[in-house]
């Protein structure tokens, strides 16, 4: 059988589906000439770039199953493929952590200004350092703050607890009823269970000091003009799950304005191509959807990928 991993696989992934008997083809094809070549193969793996839709899924017949390295998949007509007998499967799991330390990345990039300094700084080779200083010296901490996270996922989850761990109070939203505590491991086997709270949407906007968003895009923004309004003064927001759960026009205004003080940009509306007067922004930190782009990520998310594959291929 034959795999094509469109958007690549980690070498440990790729090694198991070997040693398993597959051959995996990592050429990249072009989402347009992906409708003529497709059923050369007998499943496919992506992440966020390539789509596998409705019209796709017909035309390949020959598709047992589809894998996608990450966690959202709204990239793929998942219901629809199953529909036809397609195997969908993803790894929820197993770039959680990641995620969520790059969620807290743009946090102490925003409190601390570091986005806007590493600009400014080595400017032809002189720097105004007593100025600079000046203008950088009204940073915060994280600790004693309201971290506010709005679903309650495995990412979520983990977001809240690096917050717990550096001494946050984590409100959170989720449509599902969720837990009233999270345990921390420490290092040498140290445990701890500490408590959290479980808020309506409208109450986390109101009293958070940062906002952290883990839910996919639906039919509108999260975070619209009305809920912009019910934001605490000087606010941090950091998207790193979807582009489009934060109103992008909305959110410059409310940087303009000041109330939204800085925010941490992971995802976008139009990927790869986000607006400009965003990415030219003093007060937004920015990434290029590089949430579970860490060595270890990655290796886990080919090795789970692979497994998954190979317990419905061989079935």
């Amino acid at each position: 059988m034959k795999i094509l991993a469109n958007d690549g696989i980690d070498p440990i992934g790729k090694k198991i589906l070997e040693d398993a008997g597959f051959t995996v083809d990592t050429e990249h094809i072009a989402q347009a000439e992906l409708i003529d070549r497709l059923n050369e193969y007998d499943a496919i793996t992506v992440r966020s770039a390539t789509k596998v839709r409705k019209e796709l899924i017909d035309a390949c017949p020959n598709i047992k199953a589809i894998g996608r390295g990450g966690v959202g998949m709204d990239n793929i007509d998942v219901e629809y493929a199953r529909s036809k007998g397609v195997a969908v499967v993803n790894t929820p799991a197993a770039s959680s952590h990641s995620v969520a330390e790059l969620v807290f990345a743009h946090l102490l990039t925003g409190v601390r200004f570091l986005h806007d300094s590493n600009r400014k700084m080595p400017v032809d080779g002189n720097v105004n350092f007593g100025g600079l200083k000046k203008l950088y010296a009204a940073g915060v901490e994280l600790k004693g703050k309201t971290l506010g996270v709005v679903g309650f996922g495995r990412i979520g989850r983990e977001t809240a607890k690096i917050g717990l761990g550096m001494g946050m109070d984590v409100v959170y939203f989720d449509l599902y009823e969720g837990p009233t505590a999270l345990t921390l491991e420490f290092s040498a086997g140290v445990s701890a269970v500490v408590p959290i709270k479980q808020v309506e949407l409208n109450e986390l906007l109101s009293t958070s000091d940062f906002i952290s968003l883990h839910v996919p895009f639906l039919d509108k923004p999260v975070i619209g003009k009305e809920e912009f309004e019910l934001l605490k003064d000087g606010v941090g927001l950091v998207n790193a799950s979807r582009g489009g759960v934060i109103d992008e026009l909305e959110l410059i205004n409310a940087l303009n304005s000041g109330k939204v003080a800085f925010a941490g940009l992971d995802v976008f509306e139009d990927e790869p191509n986000p607006r400009i007067d965003l990415l030219k922004h003093p007060k937004v930190s920015l990434t290029p959807h590089i949430g579970a782009a860490t060595n270890e990520a990655q290796e886990r998310i080919g090795a789970e990928l692979a497994q998954l594959l190979i317990a419905n291929l061989k079935k």
